[in-house]
């Protein structure tokens, strides 16, 4: 078996409740969504097996976790992703999966092979896109049984109906999960008004709630 690989590489954690911490990135090529903010424009990849990712990050030493991310890695044949994540785990690695939240048949199948899911809400007055809630809850759901934090981008056109829905998803499955409204670079400035409304909306709703800044941006580095 191979899957679509785009990229690996050392670096930073730049977003969520793990930022800043060192991380091996395994990057998979393609996704489902096409989002209106999605900084991450994929145009290369090539087929590697589980023995040819494994080798390619035995060169990194001293780093936190290893990111599952993409595009969207449970686009990947569930069976690779299995085979892959069992192979990190005999080595003691952390399994950190990047997603966006919708694919909640592929996650049931490997919940138990992972460790930290960091998942998106895709609010559509922020993608652009039809609204993902139920597929959402059901991830999350899923996604509970294990360490989970939920990311929103906030954009100009970001409106308080998909914050109020976020809520009312996240309380509906379990309010103690943290809610990361981040900001679309590189707009933050002029995003910091809506913000603070938003994360106090999230606080008079006992949501864990924090606007946490794409780190990776600030400081230039992928």
């Amino acid at each position: 078996m191979k899957a679509k690989i785009s990229e690996i590489f050392k670096s930073i954690q730049g977003e969520g409740l793990y930022q800043a911490k060192t991380q091996v990135f395994i990057r998979f090529f393609g996704c489902n969504l096409n989002c209106s903010f999605c900084d991450t424009k994929l145009d290369f990849y090539k087929y590697m097996t589980v023995d040819e990712i494994l080798k390619s990050i035995e060169i990194y030493k001293d780093y936190h976790s290893i990111s599952l991310t993409g595009g969207e890695p449970l686009l990947v044949e569930i069976s690779f992703l299995k085979e892959l994540c069992y192979r990190l785990k005999e080595n003691s690695k952390i399994i950190y999966l990047e997603t966006n939240g919708v694919i909640y048949k592929n996650l049931e199948a490997l919940i138990d092979y992972v460790d930290i899911i960091s998942m998106d809400f895709k609010l559509p007055s922020s993608t652009g896109l039809k609204a993902f809630w139920r597929e959402h809850k059901k991830f999350l759901e899923i996604a509970q049984k294990k360490e989970v934090f939920i990311k929103a981008v906030i954009c100009k056109d970001t409106n308080s109906y998909d914050i109020i829905k976020s809520i009312e998803i996240i309380k509906s499955v379990n309010p103690k999960i943290y809610f990361i409204l981040q900001p679309q670079n590189p707009y933050e400035d002029l995003l910091n008004d809506k913000l603070r409304y938003f994360e106090n909306l999230c606080s008079k709703n006992n949501i864990n709630v924090k606007i946490v800044y794409q780190l990776h941006k600030k400081l230039s580095i992928p």
